[in-house]
């Protein structure tokens, strides 16, 4: 998958100089901000829900070809982004757990652990529609790669404490353990429409998903977690201009 999925990307500079189709050179940049929604794939598992953070950064995107209907261009991204993950804790009926016996001092436990990555997606994107005016549906699809910047945690779990009830799990080894691999990879895919004006530029919307195909501890027999992989949705705005315009009075 990942195989085929470079291979495209090194086919549009060629598809351009064949001129298969209608070609373009356009070249534009600008800025993206959104937020995301981070869980993670442990196992053993570990309850969770979302984790909510944000993410933004620069956009570069090379329009290479116009193909029948379909608009064919190469999106890079370098953005700065908050994820980890928010665990569930519950005891064994469903309920919050709590430290003290005193029901006037409930004090249900949480835990939280946000992690800093620079992300960089690479996506072929197929778009149809307008390009200089007007509107224009996409999909993209690419790798990405990720390095790790730092880590903090938010909790009141207090390590050897006991609590009222028994927790539903007993994976607690993630709460105390480090991230070992600091460099993630993995796919991302997305869907948006976008507007475009010939003066004021190109304002997107898109929701994206990324899979994590790397762990951040480590997997082997040895070690407690099997698999510890992000999984991401993320809702992003993108602002574009134009720096190189393919001069075509055709184009629409």
């Amino acid at each position: 998958m990942r195989r085929k999925l470079i291979i495209l990307l090194l086919l549009c500079p060629l598809l351009v100089r064949a001129q298969v189709g209608d070609y373009r050179t356009d070249f534009a940049v600008g800025v993206n901000g959104g937020y995301m929604m981070s869980k993670v794939g442990f196992m053993p598992e570990v309850p969770q829900g979302f984790l909510g953070g944000l993410t933004g950064g620069l956009t570069f995107r090379y329009t290479c070809e116009k193909y029948f209907k379909s608009i064919c261009a190469i999106v890079a991204e370098v953005n700065l982004a908050q994820t980890g993950w928010k665990e569930d804790i519950v005891d064994v009926d469903r309920l919050p757990v709590y430290y003290t016996d005193d029901p006037d001092k409930l004090n249900p436990l949480f835990y939280e652990r946000k992690m800093t990555y620079v992300q960089i997606p690479l996506m072929a994107r197929m778009g149809w529609g307008r390009e200089r005016k007007g509107f224009q549906f996409f999909f993209q699809v690419g790798p990405q790669i990720g390095m790790f910047l730092s880590e903090s945690t938010s909790t009141n779990v207090v390590k050897g404490k006991p609590t009222q009830n028994a927790r539903t799990s007993t994976i607690v080894a993630q709460d105390s353990m480090a991230v070992e691999k600091k460099f993630d990879y993995g796919i991302a895919a997305g869907l948006g429409l976008e507007f475009s004006h010939r003066k004021l530029g190109h304002f997107m919307i898109e929701g994206r998903y990324y899979y994590g195909l790397g762990d951040f501890y480590g997997n082997s027999k040895s070690d407690y977690f099997g698999r510890s992989n992000f999984g991401q949705i993320v809702i992003k705005a993108t602002y574009l201009f134009d720096l190189v315009r393919t001069k075509n009075d055709k184009i629409k």
